[in-house]
C-alpha cells in the first residue's frame, strides 16, 4: 500500500501544488539559473525553486550533503507526514528496525564532483572533506535513513532513468520478504551542471528551443526536438496491507507488481522495435495479475525524443492491441522535463492521484501528433476519467526497461 507521497517538483514544492500545476498544464521549463548557460546550445531546464536548504537542515548537515540528498530528505519528510507514520514508536507507527529505505537516483553527485574540481585546481586545500561522502550514489537513501531514524534495510540502485520506478518494485519485494513493514521509496536527482549540458548537447538529446522554454518539452508532437533536463525528488511511503490497516492508515493505491527488462541494444539509443518494452510491459501485467484491458491510464516514459516516443507508441500497441485506443496515455515530462533518477517516482504519484481524484493530467504541447503516435495522449487539458488501474512506463539509458502497475483499493 502506498499510504503518503512528497515531492520537489519544477512545478510544486510539495505534492499537491505539484498534482494542481499539473494538472493545471503549467510549464516548469525556464532559463538556467544554476550557471551561467549565455552561448551554450541548451539553455533552458526544469529547475526546483524556491527551495533552502537551510529551511530543513543547520549549517553542518548542508555542508556534508549534496542536492540531490538535500531533495530527497525533503520530499521524504513530506511523505511521513503524509503517512501519518511515527516512526520508533509501536503504537500507531513503525518500529525503526522495521522501516527501510530505497531511494534512487541516475547520476548521483554530478554537481558536487564538478564543484569539487573547480575548488581543487584554485587550491586542493579548500576541498570539501566530505565532497567524497556527500557524492556517492547510495547518499540520499543514507541521509534519508539519518534524518528519520530509519534502521532497516536501506538501499539504492542506479537504472539510470528506470531508477525511480525501480525503488518502488524493490520497496515492495522488501516488503513481501518480511525484511520491512515499511518502506520509504523514491528517486531524487539534480545535475544541473555546465558539463551534464555540454555532453548531452553534443548528444544531440536536448531540446534548443531556447526561445520558448514552455513549449520545449512536447511528447509525442510532430515538432519535438528533444527532451528538457530536469532536476527532483519524489518519495512515497510503501506498507504492507496488515500494517497499513492496524494503525488506520489512508492508502492512495497498491504498488501491485512490476518487471524489469533488458533491451541489449544500444547505450543511449532504445530498441526500435520496442521488445524489450513489450517485455516488460507483459511480465509487470503478469506480475500484478492485471489483464491488459483492466489498465485505464498510462504513464508514459514520453521524453519528447523522437525515437523515444515512437517506440513507446509501438511498444503499447504491441502489447495492449485494439486496447491501447481505449486507455489514455500522458506525459508530465510535457511539464516538468526529465527528472532523470526521479522521473519514475514522479510518474508513480502521478498514477496513485489520477486513481485518488479520478483525472487524469495532460500532456501539454501536443500540437500536431508525430509520426505513428496514435494514441490517447490527452492533449493540452486534463480530463476527468475513472482510473482502477493504471501502469508506469520508464526506460532508462542503457536499455533498462521497468514498468509497475498501480491499482486502487
Amino acid at each position: 500500500m502506498v499510504t503518503g507521497f512528497g515531492a520537489l517538483t519544477p512545478v510544486g514544492n510539495d505534492r499537491e501544488s505539484t498534482w494542481q500545476a499539473l494538472l493545471a498544464g503549467k510549464s516548469g521549463v525556464a532559463p538556467i539559473t544554476r550557471f551561467n548557460a549565455s552561448g551554450m546550445p541548451t539553455s533552458i531546464a526544469g529547475e526546483v525553486t524556491g527551495f533552502d536548504p537551510a529551511d530543513l537542515l543547520d549549517r553542518k548537515r548542508q555542508r556534508r550533503s549534496a542536492r540531490f540528498s538535500q531533495l530527497a530528505i525533503a520530499a521524504a519528510r513530506e511523505a511521513v507526514a503524509d503517512a501519518g507514520l511515527t516512526i520508533g514508536q509501536e503504537d500507531g507507527g513503525a518500529p525503526a528496525g522495521r522501516v527501510g529505505v530505497v531511494v534512487n537516483n541516475a547520476v548521483a553527485g554530478m554537481d558536487g564532483v564538478e564543484n569539487a574540481v573547480d575548488t581543487m585546481h584554485m587550491d586542493p586545500r579548500k576541498v570539501n572533506p566530505y565532497f567524497v561522502s556527500s557524492v556517492i550514489p547510495n547518499m540520499p537513501a543514507c541521509e534519508v535513513a539519518i534524518d528519520l531514524g530509519v534502521r532497516g534495510p536501506v538501499t539504492a540502485s542506479a537504472l539510470a532513468c528506470a531508477s525511480g520506478v525501480y525503488a518502488l518494485l524493490e520497496a515492495r519485494r522488501l516488503i513481501l520478504s518480511g525484511e520491512a513493514d515499511v518502506v520509504i521509496a523514491g528517486g531524487t536527482d539534480s545535475a544541473i551542471t555546465p558539463v551534464m549540458f555540454s555532453g548531452l548537447s553534443n548528444m544531440g538529446a536536448l531540446s534548443r528551443r531556447n526561445d520558448d522554454p514552455a513549449h520545449a518539452s512536447r511528447p509525442f508532437d510532430a515538432d519535438r526536438d528533444g527532451f528538457v533536463f530536469g532536476e527532483g525528488a519524489v518519495v512515497c511511503v510503501m506498507e504492507s496491507a496488515e500494517h497499513a490497516r492496524a494503525r488506520g492508515a489512508r492508502p492512495y493505491a497498491e504498488v501491485a507488481g512490476g518487471a524489469l527488462t533488458s533491451d541489449a541494444f544500444h547505450v543511449s539509443a532504445p530498441d526500435p522495435s520496442g521488445e524489450g518494452a513489450m517485455e516488460a510491459m507483459r511480465l509487470a501485467l503478469r506480475a500484478s495479475d492485471t489483464d491488459a484491458g483492466d489498465i485505464d491510464y498510462i504513464c508514459a516514459h514520453g521524453t519528447s525524443t523522437r525515437i523515444n516516443d515512437l517506440t513507446e507508441t509501438r511498444a503499447i500497441r504491441g502489447v495492449y492491441g485494439s486496447h491501447a485506443y481505449d486507455l489514455t496515455v500522458s506525459s508530465p515530462k510535457s511539464m516538468v522535463g526529465h527528472l532523470i533518477g526521479a522521473a519514475g517516482s514522479l510518474s508513480a504519484m502521478v498514477c496513485a492521484l489520477a486513481i485518488r481524484d479520478g483525472v487524469v493530467p495532460p500532456t501539454i504541447n501536443l500540437d500536431t501528433p508525430g509520426e505513428e503516435c496514435d494514441l490517447d495522449y490527452v492533449p493540452h487539458t486534463a480530463r476527468q476519467s475513472e482510473v482502477r488501474a493504471a501502469a508506469v512506463n520508464a526506460f532508462g539509458f542503457g536499455g533498462q526497461n521497468c514498468v509497475a502497475v498501480l491499482r486502487a483499493v
